[in-house]
């Protein structure tokens, strides 16, 4: 491999590296931060968030930036101990393929399902894509003649006390970061859900009873932490009518949002468990052009058939009988699939002359949510304090009793 392919080379991995990194540090913060958000959630079209925290962010439980970094790591370490290596190319490039394969797939979910972008899976794309053809232009041995040469090669390389002491560092640093990695607030609880019979309704109570289940109890030091940064928060003036609950969480929200699926499966208990002391409003943010004007167009493109059809529900009081519909029904939703699961939920079989008369409701929350900085879905408000994407069940109720607790406490004078 020439000096400058191999130059060329390296820089992809770094880069690739650096990325993976950053987006385990996001993913991290995400799970783990009330309120926390990144430098990469830009807009509806560009969101790290929404990425992560869907069920495109981990394969098999584990972060794809982990796996990711892992993968970096790992050609970081060949392509620098295997300088010499006449095969060196053909390797980088037959795990630039693996790689290509996976980015593929990736960059379909995220654009495609998820409608959004992702600035750091993007980098990472193009480290890949990058690595693909450098070391394609470069590779001199016929492929053929890889497997034979990579298993003479791992040999001596793992014979060389530093090359085994790389490769065991890299496997270990990626084993232990994916075992110790907290969960995603609604991952896993969603994952036992979807497989329970019965109703919407209770799958959402399996979801709510396995997330119990596997969240250990906050710590007096936890629910201090929790406390502090709470109320280091700004507050936001967000429009609702409290009517007389102590807490007020308004969710943006938009239908075909895997996260915002999870989130609603596995905090309806919540807003039961507090009923009459918070008050929870749903405010449309389909991540569609024709009713979001910051959503990039095709993205999910049933989203504001879905957010104007639980209007017209709510109209006949079945707009909860409808939402658990939508939610249920989301991949594979269609503006035609809407109309026909609204006339059979709640009997309305004039969407299509009914629709200019509410999607203006829907672009005014839209509006709203763009004037508070909502740039993905779910993004909720506690009492004013903007919280991205979700948070553990226990964290959400410690914050609710907490603002509860405010608002009971007599005034100081």
């Amino acid at each position: 491999m020439s000096p400058r392919a191999h130059t060329a080379a390296l820089v992809c991995i770094l880069v690739g590296l650096a990325a993976s990194v950053a987006a385990a540090f996001v993913h991290y913060q995400l799970a783990t931060t009330p309120g926390y958000e990144s430098f990469c959630d830009v807009n509806a079209t560009f969101s790290c968030a929404q990425a992560y925290q869907s069920a495109y962010g981990r394969l098999l439980g584990v972060p794809v930036s982990i796996l990711g970094a892992g993968f970096f790591a790992g050609l970081l370490a060949l392509a620098t101990l295997g300088r010499r290596l006449e095969a060196l190319a053909s390797y980088l490039l037959v795990a630039s393929l693996v790689g290509l394969g996976f980015v593929l797939y990736l960059a379909w979910a995220t654009v495609f399902v998820l409608g959004t972008l992702c600035l750091l899976c993007l980098t990472t794309y193009a480290a890949v894509v990058g690595l693909f053809f450098i070391a394609g232009s470069a590779a001199s041995v016929p492929m053929i003649d890889v497997p034979e040469r990579l298993s003479r090669d791992l040999g001596r390389l793992v014979a060389t006390p530093v090359a085994l002491a790389a490769c065991l560092l890299v496997i270990g640093a990626t084993a232990a970061s994916a075992a110790f990695f907290p969960k995603d607030p609604a991952s896993t609880a969603a994952a036992v859900a979807a497989g329970a019979p019965g109703t919407a309704e209770e799958r959402a109570s399996a979801a709510a009873a396995a997330q119990a289940a596997s969240e250990p109890p906050l710590t007096d030091d936890q629910k201090a932490q929790l406390r502090a940064s709470f109320d280091q928060q700004p507050r936001m003036i967000v429009p609702a009518d409290a009517e007389g609950a102590a807490v007020v969480v308004v969710k943006f929200n938009d239908y075909q949002c895997p996260p915002c699926r999870q989130t609603f499966e596995l905090y309806e208990p919540i807003w039961a468990k507090f009923a009459g002391k918070v008050k929870f409003i749903t405010r449309d943010f389909p991540l569609e052009g024709e009713c979001n004007a910051s959503a990039p167009n095709g993205a999910h493109q049933a989203a504001c058939e879905a957010a104007a059809g639980v209007r017209m529900a709510r109209s006949v009081g079945k707009a909860s009988e409808f939402e658990h519909w939508l939610f249920a029904n989301q991949p594979s939703l269609s503006p035609e699939m809407v109309k026909d699961g609204l006339k059979q939920v709640a009997g309305i079989a004039d969407f299509d002359a009914r629709y200019p008369t509410v999607i203006p409701a829907v672009k005014s929350d839209t509006a709203l949510g763009a004037s508070l900085g909502v740039q993905s879905t779910p993004t909720f408000f506690i009492n004013g304090v903007r919280i991205p994407g979700g948070i553990a069940p226990r964290v959400l109720e410690y914050i609710l009793e907490y603002e509860i607790s405010k608002a009971a406490a007599p005034a100081v004078k």
